[in-house]
């Protein structure tokens, strides 16, 4: 049984899923860092440049948008039925004579549907294409478009049956919304790689949710002005109803009756089956204090991870891959070694499926469970192991133990780490973990000095660093420094910066 958990600001929306009290997954938004990429625009050709064969586009943001040629598909003006490619053109505006150029497709003036495909940077302003495509759970809908498409990612040989379900499943809601006749146009799909163990059932709920979208975008567009926003990706808010919220969902409660009113209207129109879960929290205490979440997410950060029978785990995550090592702990007796370490590694298995959930942890994966003697508590704790991944609604593998003991795994990366979103690398140790000894750093300043000193002749030379170096020069290294003065023949002073970590410093030359 689950419950979901919404804590919005202006700033900030997180949402909490929570099952038996314990929280399994976390994400979190933040409003300025919300890109334009997937948005809809009506937008206004203001101008046509032939040499360059682009066009700059009036949405209605400060800088007007840039259209190349190559992003342009047959143009869907508003009040028209012109609404898939002319069948002379492919998918990116060419035919058999070439491309046809920009001047000959658009004119200043004419309205657009546009939809931003790179967010502006500096002083460039946004990239736009005409060739609308529609994100869902499982799905892009491709309205231009009449192809069925599934990931390259899925396996070759589930494709064709794959592509014949969706087939028939596409005709199906695109005669029901034809009075029982099937379109010559039913809009392109493209299946993710998440919606390849879908059932049916799912995969028609995202059909429908596309197609009432495009729908809603194709009546706004006769209706607004130019440079009107017709379509936003969808917020985190949103997302929760589509994408978070199953049958074991007991209650979504949020603590802002603002988004708890909008939600329940987009719920209303888009996601109804869900719209009698919505509550909204009117607590004193915090909602995220409800189940202690804010701590978890402080846990969440840390390397350590704390198990009740006493062992721990310790996750490290890289660029390449993350590593997470099981230990026992505290001294466990010799008599029933074995015992205790099966059962620290079980409930390891069951700590690690959810940390990698809580921490959306992608890529390789690598496990050091403590070793076991017996191969039937080794089979026993991969079972578990993959039994609590299967709750994870992220695609996730697991292989057996290696040679050297150690699982290897995959799990899908959906969406930045909650560490990368809510972290950033140290100041001091730009992210390594570790900072050399205030001595190490002695020493290489006591090299610099040597070295520069060979090439400049300043009047002194000061020593700027960290109060922890500092101190060694004036107390244990004072005489290497006095030394070394002696020998180059001239005065170095020094000079304590406590903005400085420990591995910094500076030769200033006078």
């Amino acid at each position: 049984m689950q419950d979901i958990l919404i804590n919005w600001s202006p700033q900030e929306t997180r949402v909490a899923l929570v099952e038996y009290g314990s929280v399994q997954e976390l994400h979190v938004e933040r409003t300025l860092e919300r890109g334009l990429v997937g948005n809809v625009y009506l937008g206004r050709v203001s101008r046509v440049l032939p040499g360059m064969q682009s066009a700059f586009i009036d949405i209605g943001l400060e800088r007007t948008a840039f259209l190349h040629v190559a992003d342009i598909v047959a143009p869907f003006t508003p009040g028209s039925r012109a609404m898939t490619a002319s069948p002379e053109r492919d998918h990116r505006g060419h035919n058999g004579g070439g491309v046809v150029p920009i001047e000959k497709q658009v004119f200043e003036g004419q309205s657009l549907l546009v939809q931003v495909i790179k967010d502006p940077i500096g002083t460039k302003g946004a990239r736009l294409s005409t060739q609308i495509s529609i994100a869902g759970r499982l799905l892009v809908f491709l309205p231009q478009d009449n192809h069925i498409g599934v990931s390259q990612k899925i396996p070759s040989d589930l494709r064709d049956a794959l592509r014949a379900r969706m087939q028939a499943l596409i005709e199906a809601a695109a005669a029901a919304d034809s009075g029982g006749v099937v379109p010559a146009s039913t809009g392109g799909f493209i299946l993710r790689t998440n919606g390849e163990d879908s059932s049916d059932a799912e995969l028609a709920e995202d059909i429908a949710y596309l197609r009432k979208t495009w729908s809603r975008i194709r009546e706004l567009s006769t209706r607004l002005p130019a440079m009107s926003l017709l379509h936003q990706d969808l917020s985190l808010l949103q997302r929760v109803l589509r994408d978070l919220t199953s049958e074991d969902t007991q209650a979504i409660r949020i603590d802002s009756r603002e988004q708890f009113e909008a939600l329940v209207k987009f719920g209303r129109e888009f996601m109804p089956q869900a719209v009698h879960k919505l509550q909204l929290y009117k607590g004193e205490r915090p909602i995220f204090d409800l189940c202690a979440v804010d701590e978890e997410i402080a846990r969440a950060l840390g390397r350590r991870v704390e198990l009740k029978s006493g062992g721990y785990l310790v996750v490290d995550q890289t660029e390449a891959l993350t590593t997470v090592d099981v230990n026992t702990g505290g001294f466990v007796g010799a008599r029933n070694f074995d015992d205790t370490i099966f059962k620290t590694n079980l409930e390891a298995a069951q700590a690690i499926a959810r940390q990698l959930r809580l921490r959306n942890l992608g890529g390789i994966i690598i496990v050091d469970f403590i070793d076991m003697v017996r191969d039937d508590h080794r089979e026993q704790v991969l079972a578990e192991f993959r039994k609590q991944l299967a709750r994870d609604r992220v695609k996730t593998t697991a292989g057996g133990f290696s040679q050297l003991g150690l699982v290897e795994m995959t799990r899908k990366r959906t969406r930045e780490s909650l560490a990368h979103m809510l972290c950033e690398p140290c100041a001091a140790c730009s992210g390594q973990g570790i900072v050399k000894t205030a001595r190490s750093v002695a020493y290489d300043v006591l090299r610099e000095i040597l070295r520069e000193a060979r090439q400049f002749t300043p009047r002194e030379f000061r020593i700027v660093s960290s109060p922890q170096v500092i101190e060694l020069f004036l107390d244990e290294e004072s005489q290497h420094l006095a030394g070394l003065s002696d020998f180059i023949g001239k005065p170095i002073s020094l000079q304590a910066e406590p903005a400085m970590g420990q591995g910094q410093y500076d030769i200033v030359l006078l």
